[in-house]
Protein backbone atom coordinates (compact mmCIF):
# COMPACT_ATOMS: atom_id res chain seq x y z
CA UNK A 1 0.00 0.00 0.00
CA UNK A 2 2.94 2.40 0.83
CA UNK A 3 4.56 1.42 -2.85
CA UNK A 4 0.93 2.66 -4.32
CA UNK A 5 0.91 5.88 -2.65
CA UNK A 6 4.88 7.12 -3.36
CA UNK A 7 3.89 6.07 -7.10
CA UNK A 8 0.96 8.73 -6.96
CA UNK A 9 2.56 11.24 -4.94
CA UNK A 10 5.80 10.62 -7.53
CA UNK A 11 3.82 10.69 -10.32
CA UNK A 12 1.75 13.99 -9.84
CA UNK A 13 5.16 15.87 -8.38
CA UNK A 14 6.48 14.82 -12.29
CA UNK A 15 3.18 15.88 -13.98
CA UNK A 16 3.61 19.04 -12.16
CA UNK A 17 7.42 19.64 -12.73
CA UNK A 18 6.95 19.06 -16.35
CA UNK A 19 4.26 21.81 -16.71
CA UNK A 20 6.80 23.82 -14.99
CA UNK A 21 9.00 22.89 -17.56
CA UNK A 22 6.32 24.58 -20.29
CA UNK A 23 5.13 27.34 -17.99
CA UNK A 24 7.91 29.14 -16.23
CA UNK A 25 9.15 32.10 -18.09
CA UNK A 26 12.55 32.01 -16.39
CA UNK A 27 14.59 29.59 -18.41
CA UNK A 28 16.30 28.69 -15.52
CA UNK A 29 14.01 27.58 -12.98
CA UNK A 30 12.10 25.83 -16.17
CA UNK A 31 15.78 23.69 -16.28
CA UNK A 32 15.64 23.23 -12.51
CA UNK A 33 11.52 21.82 -12.76
CA UNK A 34 12.82 19.81 -15.57
CA UNK A 35 15.71 17.91 -12.93
CA UNK A 36 12.81 17.72 -10.59
CA UNK A 37 11.04 16.02 -13.54
CA UNK A 38 13.68 13.58 -14.03
CA UNK A 39 14.28 12.50 -10.75
CA UNK A 40 10.91 11.87 -10.12
CA UNK A 41 10.58 9.75 -13.33
CA UNK A 42 13.55 7.98 -11.41
CA UNK A 43 11.36 7.26 -8.41
CA UNK A 44 8.69 6.32 -10.46
CA UNK A 45 11.07 3.50 -12.23
CA UNK A 46 11.93 2.51 -8.03
CA UNK A 47 8.66 1.96 -7.55
CA UNK A 48 7.91 -0.34 -10.55
CA UNK A 49 10.53 -2.41 -9.55
CA UNK A 50 12.93 -1.29 -12.56
CA UNK A 51 16.17 -0.41 -10.47
CA UNK A 52 18.30 -0.86 -13.51
CA UNK A 53 16.10 1.98 -15.41
CA UNK A 54 16.22 4.41 -12.35
CA UNK A 55 20.01 4.20 -12.25
CA UNK A 56 20.46 4.89 -15.97
CA UNK A 57 17.33 8.05 -15.45
CA UNK A 58 19.54 9.48 -12.42
CA UNK A 59 23.25 8.86 -14.38
CA UNK A 60 22.27 9.65 -17.79
CA UNK A 61 19.02 12.57 -17.91
CA UNK A 62 19.58 13.72 -14.09
CA UNK A 63 23.60 13.64 -14.20
CA UNK A 64 24.61 14.11 -17.95
CA UNK A 65 21.59 15.84 -19.90
CA UNK A 66 20.24 18.26 -17.08
CA UNK A 67 23.76 19.82 -16.32
CA UNK A 68 24.78 20.10 -20.03
CA UNK A 69 21.01 22.00 -20.48
CA UNK A 70 22.17 24.12 -17.52
CA UNK A 71 25.56 24.83 -18.74
CA UNK A 72 23.87 26.07 -21.60
CA UNK A 73 21.58 28.52 -20.11
CA UNK A 74 24.20 29.50 -17.68
CA UNK A 75 26.54 30.54 -21.13
CA UNK A 76 23.77 32.73 -22.45
CA UNK A 77 23.60 36.33 -21.51
CA UNK A 78 19.57 36.85 -21.31
CA UNK A 79 18.41 34.07 -19.49
CA UNK A 80 15.42 36.13 -17.50
CA UNK A 81 13.52 36.53 -20.76
CA UNK A 82 12.93 32.97 -21.49
CA UNK A 83 11.26 32.45 -24.80
CA UNK A 84 8.95 35.25 -26.89
CA UNK A 85 5.67 34.99 -27.91
CA UNK A 86 4.66 33.85 -31.16
CA UNK A 87 1.47 33.24 -32.92
CA UNK A 88 1.90 29.22 -33.09
CA UNK A 89 -0.20 28.66 -29.31
CA UNK A 90 -3.23 28.06 -31.01
CA UNK A 91 -1.76 24.96 -33.35
CA UNK A 92 0.21 23.80 -30.94
CA UNK A 93 -2.46 23.52 -28.62
CA UNK A 94 -4.49 21.65 -30.80
CA UNK A 95 -1.88 19.55 -31.72
CA UNK A 96 -1.36 18.80 -27.88
CA UNK A 97 -4.93 18.21 -27.42
CA UNK A 98 -5.08 15.50 -30.54
CA UNK A 99 -1.72 13.86 -29.25
CA UNK A 100 -3.54 13.63 -25.76
CA UNK A 101 -6.65 11.81 -27.09
CA UNK A 102 -4.44 9.32 -28.90
CA UNK A 103 -2.85 8.40 -25.44
CA UNK A 104 -5.61 8.46 -23.82
CA UNK A 105 -7.11 6.08 -26.59
CA UNK A 106 -4.00 3.78 -26.90
CA UNK A 107 -3.84 3.04 -22.88
CA UNK A 108 -7.79 2.22 -22.58
CA UNK A 109 -7.51 0.19 -25.64
CA UNK A 110 -4.25 -1.91 -24.79
CA UNK A 111 -4.61 -5.35 -23.12
CA UNK A 112 -1.86 -4.53 -20.88
CA UNK A 113 -0.41 -7.83 -19.16
CA UNK A 114 0.51 -7.64 -15.73
CA UNK A 115 2.59 -9.62 -13.64
CA UNK A 116 1.68 -12.50 -11.18
CA UNK A 117 4.67 -11.71 -8.99
CA UNK A 118 7.86 -8.74 -8.68
CA UNK A 119 10.92 -9.25 -9.22
CA UNK A 120 12.60 -11.34 -6.65
CA UNK A 121 16.16 -9.73 -6.47
CA UNK A 122 16.88 -6.42 -7.78
CA UNK A 123 18.42 -6.61 -11.37
CA UNK A 124 21.10 -3.73 -10.79
CA UNK A 125 23.98 -6.16 -9.93
CA UNK A 126 24.40 -8.77 -12.63
CA UNK A 127 23.64 -5.92 -15.35
CA UNK A 128 26.46 -3.91 -13.73
CA UNK A 129 28.98 -6.69 -13.92
CA UNK A 130 28.52 -7.29 -17.23
CA UNK A 131 28.70 -3.57 -18.77
CA UNK A 132 31.68 -2.66 -15.92
CA UNK A 133 33.42 -6.14 -14.84
CA UNK A 134 36.04 -8.19 -16.88
CA UNK A 135 35.53 -6.75 -20.35
CA UNK A 136 33.26 -4.09 -19.54
CA UNK A 137 32.63 -0.79 -20.50
CA UNK A 138 34.65 1.06 -17.72
CA UNK A 139 36.66 3.20 -19.53
CA UNK A 140 34.35 4.81 -22.17
CA UNK A 141 32.34 6.20 -19.40
CA UNK A 142 35.34 7.38 -17.90
CA UNK A 143 36.36 8.80 -20.78
CA UNK A 144 33.24 10.37 -20.97
CA UNK A 145 33.56 11.99 -17.41
CA UNK A 146 36.79 13.32 -18.40
CA UNK A 147 35.41 15.08 -21.61
CA UNK A 148 32.15 16.29 -19.35
CA UNK A 149 34.61 17.65 -16.63
CA UNK A 150 36.56 19.13 -19.18
CA UNK A 151 33.17 20.92 -21.40
CA UNK A 152 32.49 22.19 -18.21
CA UNK A 153 35.52 23.97 -17.07
CA UNK A 154 36.22 25.30 -20.62
CA UNK A 155 32.81 26.75 -20.10
CA UNK A 156 33.62 28.41 -17.08
CA UNK A 157 36.98 29.79 -17.98
CA UNK A 158 34.82 31.31 -21.33
CA UNK A 159 32.22 32.33 -19.27
CA UNK A 160 34.02 34.14 -16.46
CA UNK A 161 34.31 37.97 -17.10
CA UNK A 162 37.48 39.66 -17.88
Amino acid sequence: MGLVVAFWIMAIVAVISALGVVFLRNVFRAALSLVLCFITVAGLYITLSADFLAAVQILVYVGAISVLIILAIMMTRDVQRGSPSNKLKLPAFVVVIVFFGVMIYTMTQTPWQIAGQAPLAPTTGPIALKLFGQGGFILPVEIAAVLLLAAILGAIVLAREK
